[in-house]
């Protein structure tokens, strides 16, 4: 795992990196690097997830579960005061939720240490 330290990267090269990691296939390691251990993070209007242990554990059993992986592609990037907005398209099968194609909106809000404290999720999944 290559070293970033978030705090010396601009919101804009963090979002930039996170994005790589993610369209490279190292979704946890992205998770690792940029999610703050007090995040919170709610997809549509399920419940809200608590903790970094909690989501990680939720980001997890979400990626182990992909058998086919065969598309992800970034449509669309806001930056603007310490929010990010990423459209992102998506492709693949999954073990639980068989096969699956849409778009999705993240926003995400940074604290001043280059971590995400709060990632919401829209989708019509």
């Amino acid at each position: 795992m290559q070293k970033i330290d978030p705090k010396k990267l601009t919101l804009t090269e963090r979002v930039e990196k996170m994005n790589q990691l993610i369209l490279h296939g190292h979704i946890l390691e992205a998770f690792e690097k940029f999610y703050a251990e007090t995040i919170t993070k709610q997809v549509n209007n399920k419940e809200l997830t608590i903790g970094k242990e909690a989501c990680r554990l939720s980001e997890e059993c979400f990626v182990t579960s992909i058998s086919e992986f065969r598309n992800a592609s970034v449509k669309n990037v806001i930056i603007s005061d310490n929010i990010s907005v990423v459209e992102w398209e998506l492709d693949f099968t999954h073990n639980k939720m068989g096969d699956k194609k849409y778009t999705q909106v993240v926003v995400q809000r940074w604290n001043k240490d280059g971590e995400i404290i709060n990632e919401s999720i829209y989708n019509n999944n």
